[in-house]
């Protein structure tokens, strides 16, 4: 059984948790829902012992195996724009190649290919995109590591 104890956990000096407690019995399936930002993921990484808590006590037996699924890339300074740009590994292998090719065969092929793909208006898009999903262009500038794996 997975047993939480009176546990507080703060996140630069504001409560995150203060006084949670539960008690998960043995061969139950939980899941867990709420807003992003509300501490899902941090309760998850409290319980994987991750991070340390501020108070109280997570308890697990002993020879109990948490899985769980990364939903946030790793940190980075590069903005969110930026990271789904890269995500295109195509296109992003072209740009750079441009940059630096020196055959003239080969620049006129890498030029043809991004504008099969039209390389130059993927920013746009994905811009669109982001928007869509609730950034505004001043988060799209932001580094990705501001945002949460909820985000």
């Amino acid at each position: 059984m997975l047993r939480i104890d009176d546990i507080s956990y703060s996140v630069e000096g504001r409560p995150l948790f203060e006084g949670a407690s539960a008690v998960i019995p043995a061969g139950h399936k939980v899941g867990l829902v709420g807003p992003n930002g509300a501490g899902k993921t941090t309760l998850f990484r409290l319980i994987r012992g991750e991070l340390t808590l501020d108070g109280g006590e997570i308890g697990l037996p002993e020879r109990a195996r948490i899985g769980g699924v990364a939903q946030e890339a790793p940190a980075s300074d590069v903005s969110l724009i930026e990271t789904v740009l890269a995500a295109d590994a195509e296109r992003a292998a072209l740009m750079a190649e441009a940059e630096t090719a020196t055959d003239a065969h080969r620049i006129a092929e890498v030029q043809t290919r991004l504008a099969d793909i039209d390389a130059w208006s993927a920013e746009g898009r994905a811009a669109s995109i982001l928007k869509g999903l609730g950034f505004d262009e001043a988060d799209q500038q932001r580094p990705s590591s501001d945002f949460s794996g909820g985000w």
